[in-house]
């Protein structure tokens, strides 16, 4: 989304007064450019690329995802029945997460997933008791915890000791000997996520050196894996970050990975959604405080919550050619809040009637919406050249309610 007042080559003003605000905009061809990246820099390697359902699950990118080749990484069953809905494929799914429940390894199971990357040893012996009572086979993968430091947010970061996320690399060795005496398991592979918005990718790769070391003990005792799965994690550029080099992590992982038999995998969901999505934000009201001015927008913590939940950044443009002074400013919502603020103390030229673009709202935003103080969500469009699909309608009240009873 090169220009500020299009996606793409429709004006973010029509789509606005088409659909209303708060509006989730995506550009069809900004997702086929990142995923075209990925293609490029890691094409000698030929690596299945599973797209992070978490960072944006609408059922349309989704299914232009699966068009694309794409496989799905999945933390839990609903997400795989947004996959299978979609028209992903289960066979290139993976299933992560730390609390898969019985009835979700049943749905994965018997829906013939790729495989689950296996979180502890518990999980390993709940997997092994399911498969046996379905007279299935499971296929697993273990997380292993390298114990490395993303240098990101400690919201999330996951590759280090006190994260909750992966076996302890200590632990590995005996990890996987354990599920080689569990009937109902084929071992496939290794798996390691050590965090996310990485713009320096070197842990990157010190993760897969640490994991290369546990593969060459593993082929010692005879257990040879398939796949070595490496995550996601590479970031966006919010703000003024370094653009992640991608080129030059896929050069260093074809070279250690050079003369061995494994799959790569990969899990990228922000870089391949984050920057093809914006937030549009109808001004309301321009309010000037005792100490601060603040812009209340229409848009609000419960449409993107990274703000409030990680003090992060997102870059906002005024849609509208405007004559107004510049001003200092937050950027705030209606919700009953102090916490609820899309940017602070922002340079501003705004009035009450402006749309804004909130940039860089691909991933995790409508994924993380809320209905807090009875919010509907917004509606979700999705661009592509001078076209434009409705692929999410708008929530109206009566939708909140419908699954409530009012009982005395």
């Amino acid at each position: 989304m090169t220009d500020s007042l299009k996606c793409e080559q429709v004006p973010y003003s029509a789509l606005a007064t088409e659909y209303g605000t708060p509006l989730y905009v995506y550009s069809q061809q900004a997702m086929a450019a990142a995923l075209n990246q990925y293609q490029q820099a890691f094409a000698s390697l030929q690596p299945l690329i599973c797209y992070a359902v978490k960072a944006n699950s609408n059922l349309s990118i989704l299914r232009y995802f699966a068009q694309l080749g794409c496989g799905f990484d999945i933390v839990s069953g609903g997400e795989l029945q947004r996959v299978l809905l979609a028209g992903g494929d289960a066979g290139k799914t993976i299933f992560s997460g730390v609390g898969k429940s019985k009835a979700e390894i049943e749905f994965a199971l018997n829906n013939n997933i790729r495989c689950f990357n296996v979180e502890s040893l518990a999980e390993l012996e709940r997997i092994n008791t399911i498969a046996a009572s379905l007279d299935k086979i499971a296929p697993i993968s273990l997380r292993i915890n390298p114990d490395v430091n993303a240098h990101t947010h400690p919201y999330i970061s996951t590759g280090l000791k006190a994260n909750k996320f992966g076996i302890a690399y200590q632990d590995a060795l005996a990890a996987y000997q354990l599920a080689t005496t569990l009937p109902h398991l084929k071992i496939t592979g290794i798996d390691c996520h050590i965090g996310s918005q990485l713009t320096d990718l070197s842990p990157l790769i010190e993760a897969l050196e640490r994991m290369l070391l546990l593969v060459d003990k593993l082929a010692e005792q005879n257990i040879e894996l398939e796949h070595i799965d490496l995550g996601g994690g590479v970031g966006i550029v919010y703000q003024n970050e370094n653009v992640p080099d991608l080129a030059a992590y896929a050069t260093a992982v074809s070279q250690l990975l050079s003369g061995r038999k494994l799959q790569l995998m990969l899990e990228p969901g922000r870089s391949l959604i984050g920057n093809a999505g914006g937030l549009l934000t109808t001004v309301e009201y321009i309010k000037q405080g005792e100490e601060k001015n603040f812009v209340i927008v229409d848009a609000a913590m419960n449409d993107l919550m990274r703000p409030s939940l990680y003090q992060a950044y997102h870059n906002i443009l005024n849609t509208c050619p405007t004559t107004a002074d510049e001003f200092v400013a937050d950027v705030v919502g209606p919700i009953c809040e102090t916490g609820d603020f899309l940017a602070k103390d922002r340079t501003i030229s705004a009035q009450a009637g402006d749309l804004l673009l909130i940039q860089s709202a691909g991933a995790y935003a409508s994924s993380m919406a809320s209905n807090y103080n009875t919010r509907c969500r917004g509606a979700e469009v999705l661009v592509n050249g001078t076209e434009h699909h409705l692929i999410r309608q708008r929530e109206t009240v009566p939708d909140l309610l419908a699954s409530e009873i009012a009982c005395l």
